[in-house]
């Protein structure tokens, strides 16, 4: 019915609105229905019910295209900036042992799950299932803008994509609420278990200071400066994308099995490295600005417009990827528990290790929240490494998928 892109960006953009002030919890009934709805899945759901019943036409409309070109690099330049290497270090070597096991878990867990599967129920894993994984790994290792790099990459069917959307909002939504029922019941577990709970102190006080003394209102100089940034390095690697991949193209035919020939690989790498480099000078004060608030707005819009693309009447044909999932998410809970108790971590320390995972910057803090206030922040630190690492790991194991699966 609506064919006019501009209608439908602004019929987007009053549903992401509606979506998060409901969110917000204007009435105790949308307090108790986001409790159990995450909003993020509203994002994808109701826009694929507007293409559904042929309101709009997802796939014939540009919107996606320029989502994914323009606003998505500019998320990962954002949410990339604000990472504090140093800091991370300062969080302790368990910490970071833990995060580590919980990224191998996904890892070993999605090459285990496509392995017993093969054998066990080939139709599960057949056809391009094997690309839906690697995009869900994205998820998994970073957040929604490294699997979207990824759909991109592999050029993952939009129905596909959507019913793995489905799975990693249903399990990781699953895993979250485990996390925030232990995490009321850490005291007790870390006594049974004998962790060191030492670190955890000293790390709320430090962790409250910086907040307190970095914390500001953003001004409209640093929302226009937050915006050059992003949009500036987005088309600094659109310029340098085109030729690179060319080249690539014109004198390296093996390229090809690497994507390297694809500009929007290079686009998405060379944001990535641009908001890295970001990260190492003064401009990562921005953060303080909230400008992965605003990198966080464009990804939003980008999950919407992929949503666009969904149709809800293939979404029930593939039950295996339930299934999928709950056997990976299972093996990555048992490798990051292991790993835990390997070295006597706090509860805390899996918990956010699990999080900085599967939820990055996203919910990470959540989780973290949950044990204290204080503690944050750390969701945070350990959140936003996953949106510098994702994509790049994620790529690998998808080269490791795609030779399983013969393809």
């Amino acid at each position: 019915m609506i064919t006019n892109d501009i209608v439908v960006f602004g019929l987007i953009a009053g549903t992401l609105g509606l979506i998060f002030w409901l969110a917000s919890g204007p009435t105790p009934f949308w307090k108790k229905f986001f409790a159990w709805v995450p909003a993020l899945l509203l994002c994808y759901f109701v826009p694929a019910f507007y293409n559904t019943a042929g309101l709009i036409d997802g796939e014939g409309s540009a919107l996606y295209h320029l989502a994914s070109r323009v606003l998505l690099p500019a998320a990962l330049v954002l949410l990339t900036l604000s990472i504090d290497l140093k800091g991370i270090l300062k969080l302790g070597p368990k910490l970071l042992f833990v995060f580590c096991a919980g990224t191998f878990g996904i890892l070993f867990g999605a090459v285990a799950t496509f392995q017993i599967l093969e054998w066990t129920w080939p139709a599960a894993v057949a056809g391009d299932t094997w690309k839906g994984m690697a995009a869900l790994s994205g998820s998994w290792m970073g957040g929604g803008a490294n699997m979207v790099a990824i759909r991109e990459i592999y050029e993952v069917d939009a129905t596909l994509f959507g019913q793995f959307a489905v799975v990693d909002v249903a399990i990781a939504s699953l895993l979250m609420a485990t996390l925030l029922f232990l995490a009321n019941r850490a005291d007790a577990i870390d006594a049974r278990s004998g962790a060191d709970t030492s670190a955890l102190d000293e790390m709320k006080q430090r962790m409250a200071a910086h907040e307190a003394a970095n914390a500001r209102i953003p001004v409209l100089s640093d929302l226009m400066v937050i915006v050059a940034w992003a949009f500036g390095i987005v088309g600094l690697s659109h310029a340098i994308a085109e030729p690179a991949s060319a080249w690539f193209k014109a004198n390296a035919p093996w390229s090809s099995q690497f994507s390297l020939d694809a500009p929007f690989v290079w686009i998405v790498v060379l944001s990535t490295l641009g908001g890295l480099m970001l990260s190492f000078t003064r401009v990562r004060r921005l953060e303080d600005a909230g400008a992965s608030r605003v990198g966080t707005v464009f990804l939003y819009f980008l999950i919407a417009c992929i949503g666009m693309q969904m149709d809800f009447l293939k979404l029930a044909n593939r039950p295996e990827l339930v299934v999928i999932g709950l056997m990976w998410m299972s093996i990555h809970v048992a490798v990051i528990w292991y790993a835990a108790r390997l070295v006597k971590a706090p509860l805390f320390y899996f918990g956010v290790g699990s999080q900085g995972n599967v939820g990055a910057a996203a919910s990470a803090p959540v989780v973290a929240a949950a044990f204290h206030p204080n503690l944050a922040p750390v969701g945070v630190l350990l959140g936003t490494v996953g949106y510098a690492t994702g994509t790049v790991l994620a790529y690998g194991l998808g080269q490791v998928l795609r030779i399983m699966a013969g393809a």
